[in-house]
């Protein structure tokens, strides 16, 4: 009777470690897709908004990574360049559309 006992728990114990095992498995899985979209979604993000860039710039293909630094900082150091960002943002976060 005992042992019956015994060894009903530990088949309970041995098909409860497997299901961790599985869903540990699963969390792996389900992390790295997460990784995968978040890195893909950054790339895309990256690539249209260099590519926004690359549509104001005359001949973007003669231009070093510094020459196209430089006209950033110059354009971002402009009047009230620093709040317009500012307000985008706030506008973003709050959820509320830019343009009206």
């Amino acid at each position: 009777m005992m042992n019956e006992k015994l060894e009903k728990l530990n088949r309970q114990l041995a098909q409860g470690e497997a299901r961790l095992r599985r869903a540990q498995h699963e969390e792996k899985i389900l992390e790295h897709q997460i990784k995968q979209l978040t890195r893909k979604e950054r790339t895309h993000r990256l690539c249209t908004r260099g590519a926004m860039l690359e549509s104001f710039l005359i001949r973007p293909e003669v231009l070093t990574d510094d020459d196209v630094m430089e006209i950033l900082k110059q354009a971002f150091s402009q009047t009230g360049m620093k709040e317009v960002v500012a307000e985008s943002v706030k506008r973003r976060v709050a959820g509320e559309p830019l343009t009206e």
